[in-house]
């Protein structure tokens, strides 16, 4: 796994993302707002799944290694109740910040615990959570920022890793691809590259080198933007428009309805 940040900048960018993320909840004119980019969810409804994803998370690191997921997270997770005052949901939501990261904390990078990415390139230990959910939050900032008209672009630091982390833990599999051979490539303007080689062998993320001629073979599709508008087109949040796109594009669709799990 290439990292590009380091666990306390992880935990520093999460707590920031988060901080934003209530600010612009802080700013909206109606909690029953409907959030286009997660159109089944009104602002509230992604208030609350954040903070629940944060108290799970942190539920599950405080367990330590295991190979389900901790029967009290679960349990928790199950019961969970946010506050409607607005108030009072912005103080729930910062608790469950704080949960995570002291969590995060109190484990340290290399702790064990259960993930739900057991077969994907990303270790199941918090350092590999950190990351994860730097992304979510970064990503559902984004989404209320949507809500208020005012989009900002990720942070070019969060977003570099945030296209790497997204490959290795939600496209990495050992299940087999079920159509022909082929390979992906993504490359943010900034100057980092990436290759999703796609075969019987299953998903493997590999980072391209910046220097010494381009990869063995040619991909199916090669997809370019600046790194914020490619997490944000894995993360399905912007079209293919906003991105360009050389080779077969029909074979991202391909990539996007495949599901390892079936």
């Amino acid at each position: 796994m290439a990292t590009t940040l380091e666990f306390s900048d992880l935990r520093r960018l999460t707590d920031e993302r988060a901080s934003a993320f209530r600010a612009a909840v802080a700013s909206a004119p109606t909690l029953d707002a409907q959030v286009p980019t997660c159109p089944e969810w009104t602002l509230y409804d992604l208030v609350h799944h954040l903070g629940g994803g944060d108290r799970f998370w942190a539920a599950v690191l405080g367990a330590g290694p295991a190979d389900v997921p901790p029967a009290r997270a679960i349990a928790e997770r199950a019961a969970l109740t946010a506050p409607r005052d607005r108030a009072a949901l912005l103080d729930w939501s910062q608790e469950s910040t704080h949960l995570l990261l002291n969590a995060l904390r109190e484990a340290g990078p290399q702790r064990g615990c259960w993930t739900w990415w057991g077969a994907s390139h990303s270790p199941q230990n918090a350092g590999a959570v950190a990351r994860h959910r730097l992304q979510e939050t970064a990503v559902h900032t984004y989404d209320v920022q949507v809500v208020l008209g005012a989009p900002q672009p990720l942070a070019q630091q969060v977003a570099l890793d945030g296209v790497d982390e997204f490959l290795s833990t939600c496209c990495a599999t050992t299940a087999a691809w079920p159509h022909e051979p082929t390979a992906f490539d993504f490359h943010a303007s900034e100057g980092r590259s990436w290759r999703l080689t796609l075969d019987a062998d299953g998903a493997r993320p590999t980072r391209l080198p910046t220097t010494g001629g381009a990869p063995d073979g040619t991909p199916g599709a090669r997809v370019s933007a600046t790194a914020g508008d490619l997490v944000l087109y894995l993360y399905d949040r912007i079209p293919a428009d906003d991105v360009h796109i050389d080779g077969d594009a029909s074979l991202l669709d391909l990539l996007r309805a495949w599901d390892p799990e079936e």
